[in-house]
């Protein structure tokens, strides 16, 4: 049996939420599912990242994910493949540079879901303005959401084997 670590409701303030003109922020009543691809050895998953992936699945039980979103990369789009499988959805490539605009636009008023990768989920972070540290470790599942006056919380999760 895995354990699953729930951590608690992080409300942002909307002085945090604010953002300037231009600036990107989650659409009301939006959901965006962050979460790094599943352990690797060298460039593929390794038997954890396997499990992790296969784990992703429960993880994420009870959310009606409208699309997953990943980099074209075979180590994301393995971690995605069994949420694809279950859900039958299909994994949607997008460019691994700078998805936030993407993601926003994509995911306005539904739940969807990016399986990421260090760099292009600190961007996400920074483009978002949200605080405290990205979801970069392995098994971190961030839940992003937007109120219907767009105030943004953030639930931290953990995920699969440890």
């Amino acid at each position: 049996m895995h354990r699953r670590h729930f951590l608690t409701l992080v409300p942002l303030s909307l002085a945090a939420c604010a953002v300037a003109p231009g600036a990107l922020a989650l659409a009301p009543n939006s959901t965006l599912i962050v979460t790094r691809h599943a352990d690797r050895d060298g460039e593929d998953l390794s038997a954890t990242g396997r499990q992790r992936a296969r784990d992703l699945v429960q993880a994420v039980e009870g959310f009606d994910i409208a699309a997953i979103y990943s980099p074209g990369i075979q180590r994301n789009l393995d971690t995605a493949a069994p949420l694809s499988a279950a859900r039958g959805l299909p994994v949607e490539r997008r460019p691994q540079e700078a998805p936030t605009a993407a993601l926003v636009r994509e995911g306005a008023g539904r739940t969807v879901i990016w399986i990421g990768n260090k760099g292009n989920i600190a961007t996400i972070w920074e483009d978002l303005r949200l605080s405290g540290p990205a979801p970069l470790d392995y098994g971190d599942l961030f839940i992003l959401r937007s109120d219907a006056a767009g105030a943004v919380t953030v639930e931290r999760r953990r995920y699969g084997p440890e």
